[in-house]
C-alpha cells in the first residue's frame, strides 16, 4: 500500500471543508484533480472515507482514525522542513568537540557560550582528554573537531596547524618577574616546571638552555601548561608555557614575561577525512581560530 503525498492533501482538505470542490480551491487544484486524488486515496485504504449529509461529506469513523494519523504525518513534515531551514542556516545540529582539557575550562566555554547565544536549536558535546585519545576519535568520526597539540600526521585526519607564542610565567614576588625579557641563562637558578620529556615542546625547551650553555633545572614534569601555571600562582617555581595558557591567569599572582629565544607551541586542529562535512563545526572552527589570532605567533 502506497500514498502520495498529494492524495493525503487531499483527503485532509475534504475533511476539513465538507466539499470537494471547496477542497481544490484549498489545494489550488481542479475539482476533477481533487476527485481523483481522494477517489485513488480510498481505493488504497480500501475503506469507505466519507458519508453525505445535507450536500456535506462527513468522515466515517474509519476515517476520522485515519484522519489523525495524517495529521501526525503532516506535522513531522512540517518540523522536518524546519529543521531543515535550521541546518542551513547553522542554527540547530549536534556540534562535537575533543579538546585537550586546559581547553575545557579556559578559552571554549567563553567562546562557545557566544557561539551558541544565537543557534538556540544546537546541541554539544565537549569532552576533554589526552591527545592519544582525541586522535583515536577523530579517526573514527565519533567528533566533528580535535584540539589537540603534538599531532605528526595520519591518512585519516586532516589538520590545521597554529603556531602560539610562549610567554615565561613566575610568581609576582620573583626577581626577574621585573625584567622585560628572559633567556634560559637568566632562568638557569630558577626551579623550572615543564612539559614531559617526551614532548616536543620539552625539547625546544631543552635545547634552548643547551645553546646557551645552562643547564636546565628540572623540578615538576607536568602533562598540561595550565598545571605550570596554578603551581607557579602558589608562589613557586618557573615556567615557559603558551601564552594562551598564561592569559588566563593574568591578573592573579602570576608574572607573565616574554621570552627569548621565541619558542613556539604548535596546537592542532583535527578533522576526520572521512565522512560529510558539518556546516556547523565549520563556522565553529572559524569562530575558534579568530580567537586564536591574539596568540598566534605567525601574526606578530
Amino acid at each position: 500500500m502506497k500514498f502520495k503525498l498529494r492524495q493525503l492533501e487531499a483527503f485532509q482538505a475534504v475533511a476539513r471543508t465538507g466539499s470537494v470542490t471547496r477542497a481544490a480551491e484549498t489545494l489550488g487544484i481542479s475539482q476533477p484533480a481533487a476527485s481523483r486524488l481522494l477517489s485513488d486515496f480510498s481505493k488504497s485504504v480500501a475503506v469507505e472515507l466519507f458519508t453525505r449529509k445535507d450536500g456535506v461529506l462527513i468522515p466515517t469513523s474509519e476515517a476520522r482514525y485515519l484522519l489523525s494519523e495524517v495529521g501526525r504525518v503532516f506535522d513531522s513534515l512540517n518540523h522536518l522542513e524546519e529543521l531543515n531551514r535550521d541546518l542551513k542556516e547553522r542554527t540547530a545540529g549536534h556540534l562535537r568537540i575533543a579538546c585537550l582539557p586546559g581547553f575545557a575550562t579556559a578559552l571554549l566555554p567563553k567562546l562557545l557560550a557566544g557561539f551558541l547565544e544565537h543557534r538556540p536549536g544546537v546541541r554539544l558535546t565537549l569532552e576533554p582528554d589526552r591527545p592519544e585519545r582525541i586522535l583515536e576519535w577523530i579517526i573514527g568520526e565519533q567528533y566533528d573537531c580535535g584540539i589537540t597539540d603534538g599531532f605528526a600526521s595520519h591518512p585519516a585526519v586532516e589538520n590545521i596547524d597554529i603556531p602560539i607564542r610562549t610567554v615565561c610565567v613566575l610568581p609576582k614576588g620573583d626577581p626577574l618577574a621585573e625584567r622585560d625579557v628572559l633567556t634560559p641563562r637568566d632562568l638557569q637558578n630558577s626551579k623550572i616546571i615543564h612539559t614531559r620529556r617526551d614532548s616536543p615542546f620539552f625539547r625546544k625547551l631543552h635545547k634552548s638552555f643547551f645553546e646557551e650553555g645552562v643547564e636546565l633545572n628540572s623540578w615538576i614534569e607536568v602533562r598540561q601548561f595550565s598545571t605550570a601555571c596554578i603551581i607557579i600562582n602558589q608562589g613557586q617555581g618557573a615556567s615557559v608555557v603558551s601564552a594562551l595558557d598564561a592569559e588566563q591567569f593574568r591578573g592573579q599572582d602570576i608574572a607573565i614575561v616574554p621570552f627569548q629565544p621565541e619558542l613556539h607551541h604548535r596546537l592542532s586542529i583535527l578533522r576526520p577525512v572521512a565522512g560529510s562535512r558539518s556546516l556547523l563545526a565549520l563556522d565553529f572552527l572559524d569562530a575558534f581560530i579568530e580567537a586564536l589570532k591574539p596568540f598566534r605567533a605567525d601574526l606578530d
